[in-house]
C-alpha cells in the first residue's frame, strides 16, 4: 500500500494509486483533507490539462505547494481526475 507522509502525519494511503509520468497519483478517498489547503496556484500540462495545487498544512507547519490535482483534465488524463500527486523532494512516499 502507497503512503505519502510528512513530519510524521501520514497524508494518504491507498493501494489504488493511477502512476503517471512516474509520480503515484492518489484517489481523493485516500487523502486525510484536514491537511490539505487549496491554493490559487495553477500550472497547465499540454495533454493533461490545469493542475491546482494544495499547501500541507502539519501543527502550523506549511509545506508550500507541495501537491497537485487535475480537477478536470483533458479526456487523455481521465483516470486521474480528482486524484492528487505529491512533490517527492517535498515529502516521503513509501510504494
Amino acid at each position: 500500500m502507497a503512503k505519502v507522509m510528512w513530519n510524521g502525519v501520514l497524508l494518504a494511503e491507498s493501494n489504488q494509486c493511477e502512476t503517471v509520468e512516474g509520480n503515484l497519483y492518489f484517489p481523493p478517498s485516500a487523502l486525510k483533507m484536514d491537511y490539505f489547503q487549496p491554493i490559487s496556484k495553477t500550472t497547465i500540462c499540454g495533454w493533461k490539462g490545469t493542475a491546482q495545487y494544495y499547501d500541507i498544512v502539519v501543527d502550523g507547519q506549511v509545506n508550500a505547494g507541495a501537491a497537485w490535482y487535475y480537477a478536470d483534465p483533458k479526456p487523455a488524463a481521465n483516470n486521474i481526475k480528482g486524484h492528487v500527486a505529491f512533490y517527492r523532494n517535498k515529502v516521503t512516499i513509501e510504494p
